[in-house]
């Protein structure tokens, strides 16, 4: 097995068979097929809908009556408040879309070929098909190049004037027939069901516009350039026909009035100064800028271990290909996404998700790519301040589960069991301290403290003492639910675990911050005041960590969130011997269940077990992760397709190696007896290459 390649010897026969490339704002999902090539495409601000104020009039009046029914017991009536009167008008946030398809009709009779092969090179981004028919063998070579902020796709033969092909370029569901066009009777199903306008521009350019639906989305487009050396290029219709042509180029870029004011004056710009430059400048540019990412760090492990070797590898793929400076930060998919109305809206999902797509990207040494996400977190602020004021009549900032495009934050969903959960804004906010702590940049902190300060005196308002304790309410586990002594059941609550974990490592961070920055802003002493007011990790009678403020028996002993455990990881609250046997019988419990069973969740098993220096556990469950998970193209499945567990997995084979406060070889399993690690970073910005044989450190070297 080659560590830095995905491999597949025949055309992906689904969207899980196709291997992605993408440049941070775009992405595509490359198919392969003979006669017809798909690249499925997307562009990260193309949502449907504008900024909406969905906050909830009633919900300031009825606030107090929902923590009486929760006090008095009455968990039913508190819950039927809840969906009437906190959740979001409408409940639901904006969605994801994709941007349009590329289809590649090829002058072959058949889709049948010789010593076929497709492959996606993670060393140098790109990814490389390969086919022989009629005696001639045919050559695309595809890169995603973000500092040309293009697509580009070389077609090539080892003979002369044998490319010949037509481009069809549409929005709409991906063709359910991929043959020959010559075989196709219905050639266009659904391919342009979505499209405003489509047109070719001269013989080899053609442009593609529309809106997202629903007020104030953006307007997008999507221009594609062909040349060709040798041949001809025809104009038809919205149709590229080229003849008979040596080699030829397809370069494919996408904007939106998110990004730019005039879409089509960007692209043409943009084509034009690709097509002046050509491939192999474009490609020498793309590399240069890639490697100069990937190449930070490198893991090698026993001969065994490959296919481990190459999932670390395809995380920093993900990462570098899906979030760059200046993009939107990686949603539930990353950047690749083929449906209008995606699996949870492929949305941020931030009661554990989009913070899970970042664990690795610190310890990486890529904390350009951790940027988007502040710029969402600084764009999410003054709508979690309007949500604040409005819907609970506090000071503040807060973000409920999800968030969108525009940073909405107002609740999303009627779920009982995650929409009423109040502390989005405050765990990723811990993500300004972690890019801090690593790479020792004041200014940064300073530009984003006060996300923190708000965040947190948004939990001083909406917090109350309760049996001596700072409680939320109402508030949930995510996304559990429990059984109370009477055999009633519910969600909402009065305190949960997670809440005082998060609340402490946020309140922990804000104080250190500000003693750095010495703002001497006056909500510091509430909040100080405050930190002494949570409630401890507590062990219940069984022995494991309590879930909820109450011992309560949860209905769902092996769910998928295991969210009084992030003291564990990613949190630092849950230390020490007889914390970490509380918390190893919650995971045999969970496990014992049927936990682990969705891709993310299990990677975020991993982690724990790691953290706690228990390298067997952490090992069989990226094993398990991997067996069980794992699409044919090496994509996490939730089921269905979601990137976050490619993310954790990457941080879990890390932390194995590097524990948080960076111990070497805490969690070492004996598969990886032998090994080396180069250019992992610690807090405080120093890098780690490091080597290990028979399980011990042999070398190490720290620099900066």
């Amino acid at each position: 097995m080659n560590s830095n390649t995905i491999y597949f010897d025949s055309p992906a026969s689904d969207w899980n068979e196709a291997l992605p490339i993408g440049n941070g704002r775009m992405g595509a999902m490359i198919f392969g097929g003979v006669a017809t090539e798909l690249l499925q495409l997307n562009e990260d601000s193309v949502w449907y809908g504008g900024p909406k104020d969905r906050i909830n009039p009633s919900a300031r009046e009825k606030l107090p009556l929902i923590r009486k029914a929760i006090d008095e017991g009455r968990i039913a009536d508190a819950q039927d408040l809840c969906a009437m009167a906190l959740s979001g008008i409408p409940d639901t946030q904006s969605h994801y879309e994709p941007l349009c398809n590329l289809y590649l009709q090829f002058d072959h009779e058949n889709g049948e070929a010789a010593d076929y092969s497709r492959e996606l090179d993670l060393e140098k981004s790109e990814i490389r098909i390969t086919y022989k028919k009629d005696g001639k063998i045919y050559k695309r070579n595809m890169i995603a190049s973000y500092p040309d902020k293009l697509i580009a796709v070389r077609l090539s033969c080892d003979e002369e004037g044998c490319i010949s092909f037509r481009t069809q370029l549409a929005r709409g569901n991906i063709t359910w027939d991929l043959r020959s066009f010559r075989e196709q009777t219905y050639r266009n199903p659904g391919y342009n069901s979505r499209v405003d306008e489509i047109f070719n521009v001269f013989e080899n350019m053609t442009v593609l516009t529309g809106r997202c639906g629903g007020n104030g989305s953006n307007r997008f487009a999507c221009e594609i350039k062909v040349i060709t050396e040798g041949g001809t290029v025809e104009s038809v219709g919205n149709t590229i026909v080229v003849e008979k042509a040596d080699s030829a180029l397809i370069l494919i870029s996408a904007v939106s009035e998110f990004y730019e004011k005039d879409p089509l004056v960007f692209l043409d710009k943009t084509l034009k100064d690709a097509a002046v430059k050509g491939y192999d400048s474009i490609r020498e540019d793309h590399l240069k800028d890639y490697r100069s990412l990937y190449d930070r760090t490198a893991l090698t492990l026993p001969s065994s271990q490959q296919d481990v070797v190459r999932m670390f590898n395809l995380g920093k793929y993900l990462l570098i290909s899906g979030s760059r400076e200046g993009s939107l930060p990686l949603n539930l998919q990353g950047i690749w996404n083929k449906d209008f109305d995606p699996a949870w809206g492929s949305k941020y999902t931030i009661n554990i998700n989009a913070e899970m797509n970042y664990w690795p990207c610190e310890v990486l040494d890529l904390p350009e790519c951790h940027l988007p996400l502040f710029d969402l977190l600084e764009r999410m602020k003054p709508r979690g301040e309007e949500v604040a004021k409005k819907m609970y009549g506090m000071r503040g900032f807060v973000a409920h589960h999800n968030t969108d495009i525009w940073g909405d934050c107002a609740p999303q969903d009627t779920c009982l069991s995650s929409t009423y959960w109040v502390l989005g804004a405050a765990w990723l906010c811990l993500h300004v301290w972690e890019h801090y702590i690593y790479t020792g940049d004041v200014d940064f902190l300073r530009e984003h403290f006060d996300a923190m300060l708000k965040a947190a005196v948004f939990i001083v308002d909406y917090s109350f003492i309760d049996g001596g304790y700072l409680v939320l309410s109402p508030t949930v586990s995510p996304e559990n639910e429990y059984e109370l002594p009477n055999g009633e059941k519910g969600c909402i609550c009065k305190g949960a675990s997670m809440d005082d974990q998060i609340i402490r490592e946020l309140f922990n961070c804000v104080i250190s911050a500000e003693e750095i920055l010495n703002t001497k802003d006056p909500a510091m002493e509430e909040i100080r005041r405050c930190i002494d007011l949570i409630k401890p990790v507590t062990i219940s009678e069984d022995g494991r960590i309590m879930e909820w403020h109450g011992d309560l028996k949860e209905t769902d002993p092996g769910h998928r969130h295991i969210s009084h455990l992030f003291g564990l990881f990613p949190g630092t609250t849950i230390r020490g011997e007889e914390l970490y046997e509380a918390a190893s019988k919650t995971l045999q419990k969970r496990l014992e269940s049927g936990g682990g069973h969705t891709g993310w969740s299990r990677a975020w098993i991993i982690n724990l077990y790691a953290a706690m220096g228990n390298g067997e556990e952490a090992y069989k469950h990226l094993r398990l992760l991997m067996e069980r998970s794992l699409l044919p193209n090496l994509f996490d499945n939730h089921p269905p397709f979601q990137i976050d567990g490619n993310f954790g997995l990457v941080s879990g084979i890390i932390r194995m190696i590097f524990g948080r406060d960076g111990e070497r070889l805490p969690a070492l399993p004996s598969a990886w007896k032998d090994g080396s690690v180069k250019g992992i970073k610690m807090k405080g910005g120093e890098k780690i290459d490091l080597e290990w044989k028979d399980g011990k450190v042999v070398s190490e070297r720290v620099y900066r």
